[in-house]
């Protein structure tokens, strides 16, 4: 069997680009009304790219990155059609703040769950889990306490995690190029 390429790089990015971009919007650097840029990218890119990552990870063997890879996929999938179904009123999001709030914070659970095994890996990928479920939790809970403090510290703790996952992907690509580690991951 051919050996397969690392789909980390392409998960990362996909998720870090997606991400920093909704993060923008979040922390108040771009307006709210430029949200429905995110939706085509968090459906080819952050959502499809990712789950292709996910999947090809499945093959690798790799049960954490298949599992993450293809949950943040399928979270971005989320994401766009909650907007794009809620802004042409095919569902009615009006009053579900608080079921958005939850479900943000249910991600926020699931992401700690997968931080705890980033114990035994790399120093970024420790950092990068660390601040994905921080920004879940404040997102979570600006949304289900109609806090905007909350919402935009979410926003600022996600550009954080979003540019550590595009750093990974460049770090991966890179190290791989040059066939040792030229940039840092933080390797235990």
């Amino acid at each position: 069997m051919a050996d397969i390429a690392n789909p980390a790089p392409l998960g990362l990015i996909g998720f870090g680009l997606t991400t920093v971009l909704l993060s923008s919007i979040n922390a108040g650097l771009l307006p709210v009304a430029g949200e429905p840029a995110v939706i085509p990218l968090a459906m080819a890119f952050g959502g499809t790219a990712q789950i292709i990552a996910g999947i090809m990870e499945f093959k690798t063997g790799n049960v954490f990155g298949a599992t993450a890879f293809t949950s943040y996929g399928a979270f971005w999938w989320w994401f766009a059609l909650l907007i794009l179904l809620g802004g042409v009123k095919v569902l009615d999001i009006s009053g579900a703040s608080s079921a958005i709030g939850v479900c943000l914070l249910l991600w926020g659970v699931f992401t700690f769950g997968l931080w705890i095994s980033t114990f035994r890996m790399t120093r970024l990928l420790f950092c990068i889990f660390l601040t994905l479920w921080i920004a879940f939790f404040l997102l979570g809970g600006g949304a289900l306490f109609a806090n905007p403090t909350l919402h935009t510290l979410g926003g600022w703790v996600g550009l954080l995690c979003g540019s550590l996952a595009m750093y990974g992907s460049f770090a991966l690509v890179t190290n791989a190029t040059y066939g040792r580690e030229v940039i840092p991951v933080g390797s235990r």
